[in-house]
């Protein structure tokens, strides 16, 4: 059964017949798949040029990866939170959000066990957690808003949009100075790399493959919203999971070839700069929302915010005590048991 009005037609602007026909059922998929063949082409190509500008402009895989790439492929969570804030929908914005920077823990957990023998956590550079911590601190106001907060007055939003706004300014302002030191991983040497790109072509291709992102992206956002009408999923479940997870293909993505490239500060710092990135999109939100959003969405938000915090945590202490762990895979088999639990808890619930 179709819902009466869902994200993918609201979007265009129609209206869903009571029934999907099989046709229609398999035009979804196919659309479906298709998006994602387009996402997974320009996420390959923009972790490229995100290679090439770290080193043509000097400004290192750390601040390129925690801003620009993180930016980038986050385009998705922009068009469907935004979506839902006009379809009065705030579960699904900020189960979006909030599925999306949990999906994006996983991406990192499960290619630090694939690639266990580079041991990720132990060579990316030790200013990673100062950036992941601030994440960890973002992450925490979100379960304490969804039962209290304090509307500021003429901006009709919560004080929690406020504090995740200046702690993602002063993310910005630590990982600049961090930046201006030259970034070398631990056990590596110097390797003349032959580039492929002058620094304006890269930031060509970036640009264009980032505009593709946000085409193809919401187009894989919208076809899973279809999917999920088609199957009956609970909308709890799609806002958290099914749509995040397909909002958070490119991150995983650029994550893959980042490592294909050796670049693993590249990799990390993306997805770490992605969850700071959709903090930010969850204040948006919450300016265009008639009150605080976070108040206005539903409690059982509660559960998967504090599994975020609690894996946020974990990712700070996976890059804090590198050299001082026995066991190394033991905080990454935490995030992706962690996650196991959200996605579980929130199906039956």
């Amino acid at each position: 059964m179709c819902r009466q009005r869902s994200l993918f037609i609201a979007f265009a602007g129609y209206r869903t017949k009571a029934r999907c026909g099989k046709g229609e059922s398999l035009l979804v998929y196919v659309f479906f798949m298709l998006a994602i063949v387009v996402t997974v082409f320009a996420a390959v190509k923009i972790s490229a040029y995100s290679d090439a500008i770290s080193r043509l402009s000097g400004m290192g895989s750390l601040l390129i990866g925690t801003f620009l790439l993180a930016g980038a492929t986050s385009l998705p969570e922009v068009t469907t939170s935004v979506s839902a804030v006009y379809l009065d929908n705030p579960d699904l914005a900020v189960g979006n959000v909030i599925g999306s920077n949990l999906f994006n823990l996983l991406i990192l957990a499960v290619f630090d066990v694939m690639f266990r023998q580079r041991k990720i956590f132990k060579v990316i550079d030790p200013q990673q957690g100062y950036t992941a911590l601030f994440g960890l601190l973002m992450m925490a106001i979100i379960p304490i808003a969804l039962y209290f907060t304090i509307e500021v007055p003429f901006l009709n939003v919560g004080v929690d949009t406020i504090v995740i706004i200046a702690l993602y300014l002063l993310s910005l302002w630590v990982v600049r100075r961090k930046s201006e030191r030259p970034e070398k991983e631990e056990g590596t040497t110097e390797v003349p790399v032959k580039e492929k790109y002058t620094l304006k072509q890269a930031l060509s291709g970036f640009f264009a493959a980032a505009i593709t992102i946000l085409i193809s992206g919401t187009m894989l956002t919208f076809a899973g919203d279809q999917i999920a009408t088609i199957t009956g999923l609970g909308s709890s479940f799609v806002g958290s999971f099914l749509i995040a997870t397909s909002t958070s293909l490119p991150e995983a993505m650029t994550v893959f070839i980042a490592f294909k490239l050796n670049n693993s500060n590249l990799a990390a710092a993306s997805i770490i700069g992605s969850n700071l990135f959709n903090m930010l999109i969850l204040c948006l939100c919450d300016f265009l929302y008639d009150g605080s959003i976070l108040q206005s969405a539903s409690i059982s938000h509660t559960a998967t915010s504090v599994l975020l915090t609690v894996n946020s945590a974990i990712l700070c202490y996976a890059i804090f005590s590198r050299n001082g762990r026995h066991v190394y895979l033991g905080p990454s088999v935490m995030i992706i048991l962690f996650y196991i639990v959200a996605a579980v808890w929130m199906y039956v619930g």
